[in-house]
C-alpha cells in the first residue's frame, strides 16, 4: 500500500493547526511549549492519558513518595509537564498516531473514530524504544524488558513480589536496580555482560566522560547504594540463557569460566534502547546506519528537519541522548517550526536557540563513552540458529540464515520467505536483529542490508474505523 493510497481513497473530516506535535516525553512537551510561546496553533497527539511520555511517565499525579522513590531525574519532570499546562496547545489524550503523509496530514484514532488534522509543520517526538534481546528463553512468560518494568513501576507504583533477576548492559539497569532497592524489592541478583575490554574501549572517551561528569557522577552513585544494599553482581557475563519450560524458573550464564543458575520467577532483560523510527521509515526519509548505537537513526539538520520538507524529529528518535537533549531538540524543532511559518524571524530563532545548542553539546559529551562501554554484545544481537527472533511469527534465526542461503539479500524479502516482520509490531521486535542477521550471513555492514518498508496504518486501526469515517 502506498503512503498516500488512504489518504486519497477516503475522504476525512480535517482541523488545520500551525504545529502538529506527537508524543507527549520531554522532546514533545518541550516542542509544543517553544512553538505555542511565539503564537504559533499548536495541537499535541500522544497515546498515553497524561503527559509525560516513558521518561516522565505519570509525573503530573505523582505522589511525593513516588518521587522520592523515583530520584531526582523524574522528578525534574514536573516544571516540563506544568510549562505545557500553562501554554496554549491543545493536549488530545489517547490519541493513536496510524498515518504521516508527506504533505503533512496527520490521521490518528480517537475513541473509535478516524480524525485528521493538516499541519504547517510537524514534529515527531516519539522516542525510544528497547533494543531487541534475543537470548535462548526470552519469550517464556515472566522474561520481561527492564523498561517494561519501569513503566509498572512509574506508572501504577507495580513491583515484583519475588525476587528478581536483572541483566544485560546499560544505565537503566543500575537505575531500575537502584528503584527496586528503595521501594523494598529483592534483588536476586544483576548480571551485567559490560567486560574489561569494554571498560577499555571506553576509555579512549574518557575526555567526554569527565565533560560530563554529573552523568558520571550518578553512575557510580548508582552502583555504589547498589553494592551497600548487599546486591550480587556478576560482571562480564556470556552466554546468558533463561531457564524453563512453560514459564521461566532462573536465568543461567557463564562468569569467570564457570556456569552460574540462579533461581527467580522473574527475568527482566536490558541492553539498551534505540530509536523508533517507525513514522519517519514510513515517509520515505533518508536514515542511516549509526555504528556507535547499533541502530539506524533519521538524517536531519541542526534543527531536527527530516529531508520531507516541514516534517521534524526530536528526542531519541532522533539518536539516543537522554531526557535533557530530548527537551533541548524539541525545543529547537519547535523554534525552528515557529520561525518557517512566519512566527519568528531566524536572528530570533538563532539567538534563542545558541545556548540551547551549547548546553545540548554539554549534555551529548558524554554519550560516546556510554556507547563504548555499553556496547551490546554481538552474541546477545545476532542469536543462535535456534532462537526465536520474531516473536509475532515464530520465526528462528537458523530459519532467516536459511532464507540467506537461497537468495535472500535483504529484510523486505524476509517478509515473502516467512513472513519475519508481518506481526503487530510491525518489525519493532525484530527489524535490528534481522538486519544484523543478514549482513553477518553476508559479511556485509547493515547500512548496506537495509531495513523493513514500513507502511501506514502504524497502529492498528480496523477497516470499520475507515468506513465509519467515510460514511
Amino acid at each position: 500500500m502506498a503512503s498516500n493510497t488512504l489518504e486519497k481513497n477516503i475522504s476525512f473530516h480535517t482541523e488545520h493547526a500551525d504545529v502538529v506535535v506527537i508524543g507527549a516525553g520531554p522532546a514533545g512537551l518541550a516542542a509544543a511549549v517553544a512553538a505555542a510561546g511565539q503564537g504559533a496553533s499548536v495541537v499535541l497527539l500522544d497515546e498515553q492519558s497524561a503527559v509525560g511520555g516513558q521518561i516522565y511517565r505519570g509525573i503530573e499525579s505523582a505522589s511525593a513518595q513516588r518521587l522520592a522513590l523515583l530520584g531526582p531525574d523524574y522528578a525534574q519532570g514536573k516544571a516540563l509537564a506544568k510549562a505545557f499546562s500553562e501554554c496554549a496547545a491543545r493536549h488530545v489524550t489517547s490519541a493513536s498516531v496510524w498515518q504521516i503523509t508527506g504533505g503533512r496530514q496527520v490521521n490518528y484514532l480517537l475513541d473509535g473514530r478516524v480524525l485528521s488534522i493538516k499541519a504547517g509543520r510537524i514534529i515527531i517526538c516519539t522516542g525510544a524504544m528497547e533494543r531487541p534481546f534475543p537470548i535462548p528463553g526470552w519469550t517464556l512468560p515472566g522474561v520481561l524488558s527492564a523498561g517494561a518494568a519501569q513503566i509498572l513501576l512509574k506508572g501504577s507504583g507495580l513491583a515484583p513480589s519475588h525476587p528478581v533477576v536483572l541483566a544485560g548492559c546499560g544505565p537503566l539497569l543500575y537505575l531500575l536496580g537502584w528503584q527496586y532497592i528503595r521501594a523494598g524489592v529483592k534483588i536476586a541478583a544483576i548480571v551485567d555482560t559490560t567486560n574489561g575490554g569494554d571498560y577499555r574501549r571506553a576509555m579512549r572517551f574518557a575526555g567526554g566522560a569527565l565533560a560530563g561528569w554529573p552523568y558520571f557522577r550518578k553512575g557510580l552513585s548508582l552502583m555504589a547504594a547498589l553494592k551497600k544494599a548487599g546486591v550480587p553482581f556478576y560482571k562480564g557475563a556470556t552466554e546468558l540463557h533463561v531457564i524453563g519450560d512453560r514459564q521461566v524458573s532462573g536465568l543461567g550464564f557463564v562468569c569467570n569460566g564457570q556456569l552460574h543458575a540462579i533461581d527467580t520467577p522473574l527475568v527482566l532483560l536490558h541492553q539498551g534502547v534505540v530509536p523508533n523510527t517507525q513514522f519517519s521509515w514510513s515517509l520515505r526519509a533518508t536514515h542511516e546506519w549509526h555504528d556507535a548505537q547499533l541502530c539506524w537513526i533519521p538524517v536531519t539538520d541542526a534543527w531536527g528537519e527530516l529531508d520531507v520538507e516541514g516534517i521534524f524529529v526530536a528526542g531519541d528518535g532522533r539518536g539516543i541522548g537522554g531526557a535533557e537533549v530530548a527537551a533541548i531538540q524539541g525545543e529547537l524543532a519547535g523554534l525552528s517550526a515557529a520561525t518557517q511559518l512566519g512566527k519568528l524571524a531566524v536572528s530570533q530563532r538563532d539567538q534563542l536557540a545558541r545556548p540551547l545548542h551549547v548546553a545540548m553539546r554539554q549534555h551529548l559529551a558524554i554519550r560516546p563513552f556510554l556507547d563504548a562501554l555499553y556496547r551490546p554484545k554481538k552474541e546477545n544481537r545476532i542469536p543462535a540458529d535456534d532462537t526465536i527472533v520474531c516473536r509475532c511469527e515464530d520465526v528462528t534465526a537458523g530459519e532467516i540464515r536459511g532464507y540467506v542461503k537461497i537468495g535472500c539479500s535483504g529484510p523486505n524479502q524476509v517478509k515473502s520467505y516467512g513472513r519475519c516482520g508481518m506481526g503487530p509490531c510491525q518489525g519493532r521486535q525484530c527489524g535490528l536483529t534481522v538486519t544484523e542477521l543478514i549482513a553477518d550471513a553476508l559479511s556485509l555492514a547493515p547500512g548496506e542490508v537495509g531495513y523493513y518498508r514500513i507502511r501506514p496504518p502504524i497502529t492498528p486501526v480496523t477497516l470499520g474505523e475507515l468506513a465509519h469515517e467515510a460514511e
